[in-house]
């Protein structure tokens, strides 16, 4: 028999796999009738259990175009992230990292007159996230640097003294100028600039979070040249 080719859940083989990772598995279930797929949402105390990707793929196969189609609708009303991912995987919108920047200022600077909290995990986690709808290392280093100076900015605009938010700084920092090293000189420098000026602010906050920088900052710059 010759085997079942279907273009479109090839392409959902390629990316699917991380769109499924980021929607809210725990809150809802999908429920796989041919040419009749929905979701339906269920409460915490009824989670989605057992399975994985290749499950999924499995019964995927049985679906026609219409009804993938109708599937990956589902899954794009059932939660913004997902909106996020395709939007980012299709390069829809003008600015594809913006969302992803709004994420990170919300979560690295935020009201506190509205007593909103940081929270460094959701912060990384649209970096994240972008990684896995696009994975470009230009958008992906721009995200990093971005982490860097909000962070940076809250510290010195409120003297947070938070040490597990500075450690976050200092691995983010590294990861940034790691990433950095590895585009086009024009590129690089300039990231490598915010950066410096990410570790000059740093010195304000004590912990030894600007030391660290500053033999970071070294330390790759030097392997560059």
């Amino acid at each position: 028999m010759k085997p079942f080719w279907n273009p479109l859940l090839h392409e959902l083989d390629q990316c699917c796999h991380d769109l499924l990772r980021i929607v809210t598995l725990y809150e809802m279930e999908i429920l796989t009738r041919v040419c009749s797929p929905h979701v339906r949402h269920l409460t915490l105390a009824n989670p989605v259990c057992g399975g994985d990707w290749t499950d999924v793929k499995a019964k995927l196969a049985d679906f026609d175009r219409a009804a993938l189609l109708g599937l990956i609708q589902s899954l794009y009303s059932a939660h913004k992230d997902n909106q996020t991912f395709l939007h980012s995987r299709f390069g829809l919108g003008e600015d594809v990292l913006e969302p992803y920047k709004k994420i990170i200022d919300r979560w690295l600077w935020p009201d506190l007159f509205r007593r909103q909290d940081t929270s460094v995990s959701q912060a990384k986690r649209a970096i994240s996230h972008y990684k896995k709808a696009v994975g470009d290392p230009e958008g992906l280093a721009e995200l990093m640097v971005f982490y860097c100076e909000r962070a940076a900015g809250f510290c010195s605009d409120v003297c947070n003294d938070d040490e597990g938010y500075f450690d976050a700084l200092v691995i983010m920092f590294e990861q940034a100028l790691k990433l950095a090293n590895a585009l086009s000189a024009n590129r690089r420098d300039e990231l490598i600039a915010r950066l410096d000026r990410v570790r000059v602010i740093s010195h304000e906050f004590g912990y030894g979070v600007g030391d660290d920088m500053d033999f970071l900052l070294s330390k790759y710059t030097r392997r560059c040249g």
